[in-house]
């Protein structure tokens, strides 16, 4: 029998039967492995661990702590709600049912809405499932056999996959049991790999997103290869309900969204507001000092310049109806790059021009169905700390260096010191010329190499027009959240045709990197809003000290306390009103204002406050000027607090 050479990710390489499978070599490396490997890597693209491997091949073992062994097995376990729900509630038809960020959904046509009882009963059958342990088996039918076969069964949403989504003559199915499945795959070895799941809700969604289209109902799962992982999840996700930017603002009074206003259109109070004031002046202090020139561009501009953006043609179901004006056309932007093209193109640009760093906070507006819209995660307006770099070929490295330091200096000011660094290279299909890819992906990497990031890459996962850097943070529950963004960009450059005068004297094209730090503003404060569960840290709070008199009594002294507060720079207020004085501790300490200073007959003649903490921490008395300097040098350091 043949042989088959196996190279494994360490460079090592084996010698195996041909027709050997992902598994039984996992098996040959150790029983353990077996157990825990999911699905396996072969030259880059992610097989079933039964399937025969008949050629040499790089062979990568994936298990749950991969990100597509996890996407196996969310995906299988889709595989298993539908079968239950199929089975439960027939005349049930299909839609789609992918492996998402954290867990999985599935989409389904049926008559009533699904209900806690009906989410209890669908557990219970794919516990009957996966203790059966049926195999996933994968089957090649030709389309039009597939759409013959959904066509009977009166699956509508499949035939129209089958018809307007696949151009191939074949399709893959998989089964298990005695249900079957359009799904590229690839699935777990059997339903018995799936240990411990949960399902965490039921809602509406359109099919495909579009609000034209019927209603579906959509089911949402998580499954992990043990208990404990679920139970811990689960502990996590509880622990985001109570941190739901949603919830707390409006519970802080932050900010709202009406439908008067619009969906997707952010109302910033004066609380969110004094946040968002912080995090822009530092943003823009921080931009200043690293040369950047700060800018302002229009919320419009005339349909013509989106159409040599591309916008308007690649773009345009995100974008917002042009109108005319006069006779001409004008478009709300979506975006803010080609403003700045413009101002860069506004004059004749030499080598000893370059780099030109432009940053804006542009505030953009997009089309977002009204299904995906999500608080302020997923808005239709909203500020981008936009900012674009034009540069030479040499110095590419030194300004990807600066703004990774940038971007991870600016995420720490706001406590986040743990993330993720992502490079996404070439895809097959690209604008722009190989060679100037080749010095794109080679300044990203050593940029990242100089910098001592741990990066992770993303083979082919680049955009059409040039490669990047993702920078994903961890806040303190452990979920990750995209914000930084560092990518070149290819096209723009050559649809309005910018160049710079060469040392030669020659026109040349220049590099040009978008990059954002923090992604949107809306974003990153609900970020900041559920990483601290809405305790903002001292110097973000918008309200840092609230004087709290014991009786009316203490009201004039608490009014001096208040405007010597005011004077040394910290934002305070002074609750005079008729209550008892534990009351407005209790409220206090529900709007999650860093300090109160509480004064009664003793701290007036003594000139002294009664200081307390948030989350009940009584620091004592103290001197008003003691106070005062704890407060500006916690300000001053960004620190948590006083006490520690």
């Amino acid at each position: 029998m043949s042989k088959v050479q196996i190279k494994f990710p360490d460079g090592s390489v084996k010698e195996f039967e041909s027709g050997v499978t992902a598994y039984e070599i996992a098996k040959s490396i150790s029983p353990g492995l077996a157990k825990k490997v999911l699905a396996a890597r072969l030259n880059g693209t992610v097989r079933g661990l039964n399937e025969p491997i008949e050629d040499d091949n790089e062979l990568t073992l994936l298990t749950f702590d991969d990100p597509e062994g996890r996407e196996v097995f969310w995906h299988s376990s889709s595989h298993i709600m539908a079968q239950a729900v199929t089975e439960l509630f027939p005349g049930t038809k299909l839609a789609i049912g992918p492996p998402i960020e954290e867990g999985w959904y599935y989409d389904f046509d049926v008559e009533e809405p699904f209900s806690e009882d009906d989410l209890a009963k669908i557990e219970k059958r794919m516990k009957q499932i996966i203790k059966q342990n049926h195999p996933f088996q994968r089957e090649v039918l030709s389309r039009q056999e597939l759409i013959d076969r959904y066509k009977g069964k009166g699956e509508d949403y499949k035939v129209e996959i089958l018809t307007e989504d696949i151009s191939d003559d074949t399709a893959s199915v998989y089964k298990h049991d005695k249900f079957f499945d359009l799904c590229r795959g690839p699935h777990l070895p059997s339903t018995g790999r799936v240990k411990a799941f949960k399902l965490l809700s039921a809602s509406g969604a359109y099919w495909r997103g579009d609000e034209h289209n019927k209603m579906l109902q959509r089911i949402y799962g998580i499954s992990f290869p043990d208990r404990q992982s679920l139970d811990e999840y689960l502990t996590r996700l509880e622990e985001a309900k109570k941190r739901d930017h949603r919830k707390l603002g409006r519970e802080l009074d932050l900010f709202s969204i009406n439908e008067n206003s619009g969906p997707g259109l952010v109302l910033w109070h004066p609380k969110g507001a004094t946040i968002r004031n912080i995090i822009e002046n530092h943003w823009k202090d921080m931009h200043v000092d690293a040369g950047y020139k700060l800018i302002y561009t229009p919320h419009m501009a005339r349909l013509k310049l989106w159409e040599i953006s591309g916008h308007s043609d690649f773009y345009t179901e995100n974008m917002f109806k042009p109108n005319e004006v006069e006779g001409d056309l004008y478009q709300i932007r979506p975006m803010n790059c080609p403003f700045h093209i413009e101002i860069y193109r506004s004059g004749i640009r030499s080598y000893r021009d370059l780099p030109l760093k432009y940053a804006e906070l542009g505030t953009d507006y997009r089309y977002e169905r009204s299904g995906v819209l999500h608080g302020l995660m997923r808005v239709r307006g909203f500020t981008m700390d936009d900012a674009h770099i034009f540069c030479t070929p040499e110095q590419i490295h030194e300004e990807i260096v600066k703004v990774c330091k940038l971007a991870i200096d600016f995420l720490k000011l706001f406590g986040f010191d743990e993330y993720k660094v992502y490079l996404s290279t070439r895809p097959e299909k690209f604008v722009g010329e190989p060679q100037r890819w080749d010095m794109a992906e080679s300044a990203l990497r050593s940029a990242l190499e100089e910098i001592g990031f741990d990066y992770e890459v993303d083979p082919g996962g680049g955009a059409f027009y040039g490669p990047k850097i993702d920078i994903k943070i961890k806040d303190t529950i452990g979920r990750m959240w995209q914000c930084s963004t560092i990518q070149f960009d290819f096209n723009l450059p050559e649809r309005f045709e910018i160049y710079y005068i060469d040392k030669d004297n020659q026109q040349k094209r220049p590099f040009m990197v978008h990059r954002a730090i923090l992604g949107s503003l809306e974003r990153f404060f609900g970020v900041l809003i559920e990483n601290y569960g809405g305790a903002f840290p001292l110097w973000l709070a918008p309200v840092q000290v609230v004087v709290l008199p014991i009786t009316d009594k203490q009201n004039e002294y608490a009014e001096k306390l208040g405007n010597d507060l005011k004077e040394c720079g910290i934002r305070c207020e002074v609750d005079t009103r008729s209550e008892k004085v534990g009351f407005k501790i209790r409220e206090a300490e529900t709007s999650k204002v860093p300090y109160m200073f509480i004064v009664g007959g003793r701290e007036v003649e003594q000139n002294k406050v009664s200081v307390r903490h948030y989350g009940q921490i009584d620091l004592g008395v103290m001197q008003l000027e003691e106070a005062i300097s704890k407060l500006q040098e916690e300000i001053e350091s960004k620190s948590t607090g006083m006490e520690k």
